[in-house]
């Protein structure tokens, strides 16, 4: 990691609205990685409200830090860290961890935004948030990959459904500005969930799990995510991280209730 690499973080994330370290990591941390959210994710189905339906066949599952080996690992990154700090300023806080289960038979999703544009970046273009993706396998096109249409988290959006949805009369243009991203395991990628996305068709035999780190700007408010801690497990954590982690301490941990619903991806679309 490089300043260089930093840089073009930045300038991506100002044009295309997503940019990607390659090799972040060794693929053998991605599998471990693999290996606590399929996990977590069998957890999950098992108990009520523990996952979110985002479309036919595809889930979301937020998680306690602590149940992820490498949470510490990714929020200590010199490229996640520069990077937030360069868009976010230096008391970015970190608010939310997750992943997306895109299982064999999941539909292409609607053109959506993660939530409604905040006037900081539609009257100011100054990106108020975060989301660092990281891959637990090796994409390919068969997959369903995410599919992001550059340059798209400027969007007004004010004839959005819900503030998220575009008007099908756009798909055009973002079908015209969309690239799809096959991203290889230990690869990590930022953008701003402002930029419309959709996850594409999974056609293969394969489920493809991502992990979500979401991260804001100091004072932003958060009402969608709810990170939870140990008391035990934030006193071990370094300074430094605790100094950006925005969440609740508890005694004792309890299975969390799902709560950042995405209006209409239930429905999911016809491919």
């Amino acid at each position: 990691m490089t300043g260089t690499d930093v840089d073009t973080a930045v300038r991506g994330l100002r044009t295309d609205g997503i940019a990607a370290l390659r090799g972040a990591f060794e693929p053998e941390w991605a599998d471990r990685l693999r290996e606590d959210v399929e996990a977590l994710f069998r957890e999950a189905m098992a108990r009520p409200d523990g996952a979110i339906g985002r479309g036919p066949n595809r889930y979301y599952v937020e998680v306690h830090p602590e149940r992820i080996r490498g949470f510490l690992d990714l929020v200590t990154h010199p490229w996640v860290d520069a990077v937030a700090r360069a868009v976010l300023g230096p008391d970015y806080q970190v608010v939310e961890i997750g992943f997306d289960v895109p299982l064999p038979g999941a539909v292409a999703q609607p053109w959506h935004r993660d939530f409604p544009a905040p006037r900081e970046t539609v009257a100011d273009r100054r990106l108020t948030s975060l989301a660092f993706n990281v891959t637990t396998v090796d994409t390919v096109p068969e997959m369903g990959p995410f599919e992001i249409a550059h340059g798209t988290q400027w969007d007004d959006g004010a004839d959005f459904d819900h503030g998220m949805f575009p008007p099908k009369s756009a798909y055009p243009r973002y079908e015209g500005l969309a690239r799809r991203k096959l991203p290889r395991r230990g690869d990590v990628s930022v953008r701003s969930a402002l930029t419309i996305h959709r996850g594409t068709a999974n056609r293969s035999d394969s489920s493809r799990p991502v992990l979500v780190l979401g991260l804001v700007a100091a004072g932003v408010e958060n009402d969608r995510n709810d990170l939870v801690v140990s008391r035990a497990y934030h006193e071990r954590l370094p300074a430094e991280v605790r100094a950006h982690l925005g969440c609740r301490v508890v005694d004792e941990l309890e299975p969390l209730v799902q709560k950042h619903t995405i209006e209409g991806l239930v429905m999911g679309a016809t491919d």
